[in-house]
Formats: C-alpha cells, sequence, structure tokens
C-alpha cells in the first residue's frame, strides 16, 4: 500500500528524484509498445495527471495491491483504515485513488468505505472520499 498526503508535492518529487533515472534506464523504445512492459514505460514516460478539481478537493491519494490469496480476510480494510487515519492525521482534507472499471469487486470494497465515483474514464474511475 502507498498513500501520499500531498498528490501535488509527490507528484514533482516523482518528477525530480524518481522519474528521470527510470527513464534513462528504459527508454521509450526499449520494449515493444505493444506489450504490458510497454504500457509501463509509457506511463513512465508520461505519467498520468491527476485532474486538478480532484486535488483541489482530495488532494491525498493511495493505491492498494493485496495478493488473491490474502483478500477477503480483512486485510484490505485494515490497512486502507490504517492509512486513511494517518493521513487525516496529517492534514489531508480528502483522499483519491484509481480503479479500473473491470475490477467490480474492488468498486464494491471502496464504495462501501466510503469512496464515490467522481470521474469515470473509459477502463478507470477515480473514486474519492472526505477524511474529516
Amino acid at each position: 500500500m502507498l498513500g501520499a498526503a500531498d498528490t501535488v508535492a509527490f507528484d514533482a518529487a516523482a518528477e525530480r528524484e524518481w522519474w528521470p533515472g527510470l527513464r534513462e534506464r528504459y527508454p521509450q523504445d526499449s520494449v515493444p509498445a505493444d506489450s504490458p512492459d510497454g504500457r509501463l514505460v509509457r506511463l513512465m514516460h508520461s505519467p498520468p495527471e491527476t485532474s486538478p478539481d480532484v486535488v483541489e478537493r482530495y488532494p491525498a491519494h493511495l493505491h492498494i495491491d493485496l495478493l488473491p490469496r490474502i483478500q477477503g480476510r480483512g486485510n484490505g480494510r485494515r490497512l486502507l483504515e490504517t492509512v486513511l487515519s494517518a493521513l487525516a492525521d496529517a492534514g489531508a482534507p480528502g483522499v483519491h485513488l484509481g480503479v479500473g472499471t473491470a475490477n467490480q469487486r474492488a468498486i464494491g470494497f471502496y464504495r462501501r468505505l466510503g469512496f464515490d465515483e467522481v470521474h469515470t474514464y473509459t477502463h478507470s474511475l477515480i473514486m474519492a472520499r472526505p477524511l474529516t
């Protein structure tokens, strides 16, 4: 799980300290463009930007991935509640996350934890919730 209280600051730090080395290591033409790795390399060179209206209301963001063998046991809920509490303690008034539209199980999970859809794209959603 990854969480950041300030998406704008996180993105700026990634652009300064993280992306340049990865871009050098993985040039855009280093893997076939239509491969799964090609998609990741494209994202390294052109990371998505969160809509300013989302970041204004929900400046924190998080990402969670649980292996299937540990799903359905309350681990995700415990992790998420811990991170939400830490983000609130850090002063973030709201949090957002992205989820694929095909991942209906995750969408239901996030809805049960108070997240609502704030943007819909072709293959993904941005979901958000207040922290205060």
